[in-house]
């Protein structure tokens, strides 16, 4: 079954995209809302995926198989609370990459991912979208 998602804000050129996950859409939101810190970083990220730019620090691919070649994470506050958002990428076929914030990881507690990381990144990785 498809899940559904709702688009939070878009690129000013149409080519790219950041979506919400209606499962998740709450516990995601009330994570990006709780202080200002959280909302500016978010802020920065945006900008960052949204200008089509490569920063590794904050966002990058989670390549852990085959299957998860499309999912990514938003960092928050390396080695400090260290929070992930897992997204999947979805480009449609007019040429629209999309970023789906999909599961929220409050803490990552080490540098390696473990195996619940590695669980949400194949759980987001066979996730499949309605836009």
């Amino acid at each position: 079954m498809k899940r559904k998602c709702t688009p939070i804000i878009k690129s000013k050129d149409g080519k790219r995209a950041i979506y919400i996950d209606d499962e998740n859409k709450s516990s995601v939101l009330a994570y990006l809302n709780q202080d200002d810190r959280y909302k500016k970083k978010f802020q920065f990220i945006s900008e960052i995926i949204l200008g089509g730019y490569k920063n590794p620090e904050v966002y990058d691919k989670e390549s852990i198989n085959a299957d998860c070649k499309d999912v990514t994470a938003m960092k928050f506050f390396k080695g400090q609370e260290n929070g992930r958002i897992y997204c999947k990428q979805i480009n449609t076929a007019d040429g629209v990459l999309i970023i789906v914030a999909a599961v929220l990881h409050e803490r990552k507690k080490s540098q390696k991912n473990t195996q619940v990381e590695k669980n949400l990144i194949k759980k987001v990785g066979g996730y499949q979208y309605e836009l």
